[in-house]
Order: structure tokens, then sequence, then C-alpha cells
């Protein structure tokens, strides 16, 4: 055996093991305490009232779930497990093991916080040294919600399933009336069917009213495009030019067949997924830094496509504390262009860099190095943004955008693993997101740390 290292696991520790010698140095988990340390938890310590036993500390719990998204551990059960299995969970938890209803509540609990903490990460990176803001890539990624598909109810669907149930209240409460003059078939409890059925029917109606109430949100909105549209095409017709296209149809009222609710997770919306096909789905939104590839905002969404989702993330932006610096350029691919999107921008003093259409790819050589195109002498913000699209300085800025965003949304989904959300809802599904968004920033610092 004097050829191999020895493996006694029978013989006792001399002295105490310390939790600090069972990792390397520039693990992720020492930087993980690290981050942790230096953050304000006064909001979420003071909310403990220290009644009872004794609680683990919020620090404890924080970086477990930090570490945890950044590593693909979303569950609370596995969380708990590896504090017993994992060097570095039990490292974490200073070899303490909070149970998974622990960890599980405090992620429950202290979401809404989690804004104010993803905000103290973006601080610490800048007092570091390792991020200063300045040109923003912005897109969206979809993310499975925690609810299948298949749960999804048609409103068709709920009107074929209410009559037959109705249709079968009724005659079971005719047979419950006839019971003392005809027997009733044999093991049946008319009184429990009745109210099966009539819970049942409850949550149809329920269901039905989630989908009226999103068809009226639609119709209005609908309504108020169709007399944007007309009323251009009334100014158009004044002016004495002749409006180009068909006549724009007034659209419909009330809730279509196809129309869906998920009964899992109702906030949750059927989208077109990339591969093909559809899936019970979020849209997560993140601004990310061309720089650094930190994401400096987050919001998610029910939308299917980016088109409204430019000024909520320019809402995020602007709310960030100003020594981080302000955002000079934002770059976005052709679903975020709508001419009140560039406008926004303008607004505030950032310069919109929205393609117009999809890419075009593999330029000719002549086109990538012809000479730029005189500015336009005009106010219109689109077409100053249009020519510096075409400029060659806004071909390699915009560029910037798919080497920025696209990877980052590729690392969190496929290697830390957050193809589908742990929690039901917009909000906690919002916060979820936000909790990625910050165990993604503390992994990229760390590599940014030590390649600075």
């Amino acid at each position: 055996m004097g050829h191999f290292v020895g493996a006694d696991r029978d013989t006792d520790f001399l002295l105490p093991p310390s939790v600090q010698e069972w990792l390397p140095e520039d693990h992720l988990a020492r930087f993980v305490v690290e981050v942790v340390d230096r953050l304000d938890l006064s909001e979420l310590t003071r909310q403990y009232a220290g009644r009872g036993s004794r609680a683990h500390h919020p620090a404890v719990l924080l970086s477990l779930l930090i570490y945890g998204y950044a590593t693909g551990v979303f569950s609370s059960r596995k969380i708990e497990r590896a504090t017993h299995d994992s060097i570095a969970f039990r490292y974490l938890a200073a070899n303490t093991h909070p149970d998974h209803d622990t960890i599980a509540a405090f992620r429950r609990r202290f979401l809404p916080q989690i804004e104010s903490l993803f905000v103290q990460v973006l601080l610490l990176a800048r007092e570091m040294k390792l991020v200063k803001l300045g040109r923003i890539a912005l897109d969206g990624t979809k993310v499975k919600a925690n609810a299948s598909k298949h749960n999804a109810l048609s409103y068709a669907h709920a009107q074929k399933i209410e009559a037959q149930l109705k249709a079968e209240v009724s005659a079971l409460a005719a047979q419950a009336e006839a019971a003392d003059q005809a027997p009733v078939c044999e093991g049946m409890k008319l009184p429990a069917e009745i109210a099966r059925r009539e819970a049942r029917l409850e949550a149809l109606a329920q269901a039905k009213r989630v989908i009226e109430a999103r068809a009226q949100e639609r119709f209005e909105q609908e309504q108020a495009d169709y007399q944007h549209k007309q009323a251009k095409r009334q100014a158009q017709r004044e002016a004495g030019k002749k409006p180009r296209g068909r006549a724009p149809k007034p659209p419909q009222p009330g809730p279509r067949e196809s129309d869906q609710v998920n009964l899992t997770d109702e906030a949750s919306r059927i989208m077109p997924v990339s591969g093909g096909g559809f899936e019970q789905c979020y849209n997560a939104q993140a601004g990310v830094d061309t720089e650094t590839m930190l994401i400096i905002s987050t919001h998610m969404t029910q939308a299917t496509n980016d088109k409204q989702q430019l000024i909520p993330a320019l809402a995020r932006i602007g709310a960030l504390p100003q020594s981080l610096g302000s955002v000079t350029d934002l770059l976005a691919d052709a679903g975020y262009f709508s001419q009140a999107n560039v406008q926004a921008c303008k607004e505030k003093n950032i310069e919109p860099l929205l393609a117009l259409s999809r890419e075009q790819h593999h330029l000719s050589v002549f086109d990538r190095f012809a000479p730029d195109e005189p500015a336009p002498v005009t106010d219109d913000p689109v077409a100053q943004m249009k020519h510096r699209l075409a400029t060659q300085s806004g071909r390699a800025l915009y560029a910037l955008r798919k080497q920025t965003v696209e990877p980052v949304f590729g690392i969190i989904k496929q290697v830390m693993g957050l193809r589908q959300f742990s929690m039901r809802g917009l909000e906690k599904v919002a916060g979820e997101w936000t909790l990625a968004a910050l165990a993604w920033n503390v992994k990229r610092m760390k590599v940014l740390k030590m390649t600075a």
C-alpha cells in the first residue's frame, strides 16, 4: 500500500477541523460569503421577532440560495441535502443544516427584498471597480412556468364542460328527489356527487372570469390602436393624401374560443419557444452591460413579444443609483422597435440602436467596408437611428448585443440550469428571476475580479 495515498476514515482528528480548510481559496462559495458579508441585511434581520427557537441568520440562508442558483440547485430540499453532501454547501451553512421548510419560507418571505439586494450587489461591483454603466443590451427569453401546458383550459372547452356538469347536477338532483320511489345506483352517494360537480363548476366559473377579464383588456388595447390608426388615416385625408393599405377592421369584444387560462399557474401564458412549438412560459427581461456582461436590470412580463418592454426597462434603469454611472446606448433587436420606443430613449438621453427589421447576415465585403452615407438633415429620431445603424461604427456597436445578452441567457439556462421557475404567480416569478440574475452577477464578478 506504500504507493497509494492513505484513506483512513477511522482515526479521529487530533484538532477540531475548521470549515476554512474545506475549500480552495478561489472557490465560488468563498466569494459568495465575501459578497453577502458586505451587504446590508438590516431590512431582513429586523423582521425577525426574536421569539421561539433560534433562527438561522439571513446571511446563511441568502448565501445558500445565491450559490444554489449559481450552480443549478434550486430546490429547497436539494439545498438541504447538499448541506450534508456537498463541501461547498456545508461551508456556506457553517456546518449547520437548515431544513427545506426554512429555506423555502425564507425565499418566499423575502422575495420582495431581492430587488434591493440586487442593486446592492451592483453597487458592490462598482466599489470593486468591476462595472461602470455605459452601453446596455436589452433582450427577453422565454422560461418555462412551474405548470404544464396540458393544464391549460380554453374558453370553448370550459363552456362545453360547464354545460355537461350542469346537466349532470340537474340529473343527480332529480334522482335525489326521486330516491324514495326508485333505488339509487349501488355505491353512489348523491350529495357527494352533486357537491363535487358544483365545486368543479365554481372552478370553471373562476377560470372563465379570468379569460373574460383578459379579453376585455385586449379589446381595450385593440380599440385604442384602432382609433389611433383611424385618426392617422383621417389626418392623411385632410392633408390631401390618400391613406395607404387597407382600412383597419374594428376589434371584436369578448373572449375567443381559443383563449386559455392555466389551472396550475393562471399568470403564465402559452408562448412560442425557440426551436419551435409552444410552452407554458413567462417572458424574462434583462438589460446587460456590454463591457462586463453584468445584468443591470430585470423585469418579468406575460407578453409573448417584446414591443412593450423597452419602456419598463428604461424605468428600471432610471431608478438605479447615480453612482453606477449613466447609460449612453441601448441595443435591442427588431422586437423592441417602435417610434414610441425610440422617442422614449431620446427623452432619457440614451442613444437607441434598435434594429428596424431582422438582421441581414453575411454582408458582402463591399458593403462592410463601404464609406458611410452622409447623415440625413432631419429631426426624426427614427431616421437618425436608421442612419447610425447603417454606419460602420453603428454596425460594430450593434453587434455587441448578440455577443452580450444572448450568451448570458445561454449560461443562465444551460449552465446554471434555470430552464423552469420553481415558483408560481407573476410577482413571485419576477422575484425568482431577479434572484437568478443576482446569482449570475456574483458568479460573473468573481471572474472579473480574477481577471482584473
